[in-house]
Formats: structure tokens, C-alpha cells, sequence
């Protein structure tokens, strides 16, 4: 037998000194791009109607949404005119008490460019949204925004 062994090539060892600063840039990746979901919607995804001109909102923060539609839940009822208000489906009379919780949560200054969005299906009642802007109008939120996507307005 031999006194010396022979060193078997082995291939180098991985650099991990870079790891940590990718993970962090993937973390922080992320974390820009994604978005929260404030609300889960208990309505199903409205159908919006079309319009010929769409104007994109500015600043989302400051935008209340209101749905109007049918519910995925059948014990709300069959018809299109249930209002989601936040997590649950509510009335019209809700509405005021619902826009002044979110007045309380913006600045002094902030407040003259709150919109309400009232998102609503095509097949909703104007009756419906024609009770939620009068309820509106009793609290002062004149800013309102109806929801719809870019299409011919007047085939459909």
C-alpha cells in the first residue's frame, strides 16, 4: 500500500453569498406588484354595460364601491337589485352609514375627491341605483362614477 493518497477531482463548492440578496429583490418584487383585495364579492362578477367614452379613476384609494347585482347566495334572493356593501349584502338605507365610514378614515383635504363607484349589472333595475344616488345626495357624496367597459353603446 501507498503512504500518500491520491486527491480525487471534486468539482468546486456553489457560491451562496449572492442568495440572500436575490430572494430580497424577488421579495421586494412582489411585494410592489401585487395587489390586495379589500373586499370578496358575494355578488356575482357584474356584468358591466358598455360605453362609447371611458374616463380611467385617478386615485383608488379615495374610491367607495358600491355593487349592484345577483348574488352567488340564493337566500338573498333571485333578482339583480341586491346592493354589496364592504362583506355584505345590505339595503340602500345602508348606504349613507356606509359612505360616512369612509369619510371618517380620509383627511380634511382629501375629501372633496372622493368618488363613489356603483358598479352594477346591466340587467340591475334603474330603480335600485336611482335609491342608492338619493341616498347619496342625503350625505353629500355628489362624486359619482358608474362603472362600465369600452364597447359600442349603441348595438348592444
Amino acid at each position: 500500500m501507498s503512504k500518500f493518497k491520491k486527491e480525487k477531482k471534486r468539482l468546486p463548492a456553489l457560491s451562496t453569498a449572492s442568495l440572500p440578496d436575490i430572494v430580497f429583490m424577488l421579495l421586494f418584487f412582489f411585494m410592489v406588484t401585487t395587489t390586495m383585495r379589500e373586499t370578496k364579492l358575494l355578488i356575482d362578477s357584474p356584468r358591466l354595460p358598455s360605453a362609447m367614452e371611458v374616463k380611467k379613476l385617478e386615485n383608488k384609494s379615495l374610491v367607495s364601491t358600491i355593487y349592484v347585482g345577483k348574488t352567488k347566495n340564493s337566500k338573498y334572493g333571485a333578482g339583480y337589485d341586491n346592493i354589496q356593501l364592504n362583506d355584505k349584502i345590505s339595503s340602500a338605507d345602508d348606504v349613507p352609514e356606509f359612505i360616512l365610514n369612509r369619510i371618517v378614515n380620509i383627511s380634511d383635504i382629501e375629501k372633496p375627491f372622493m368618488t363613489t363607484s356603483l358598479k352594477a349589472d346591466k340587467e340591475s333595475s334603474v330603480g335600485t341605483m336611482a335609491d342608492i344616488r338619493e341616498k347619496l345626495r342625503e350625505v353629500n357624496a355628489l362624486k359619482l362614477n358608474l362603472s362600465t367597459h369600452k364597447g359600442d353603446a349603441i348595438n348592444k
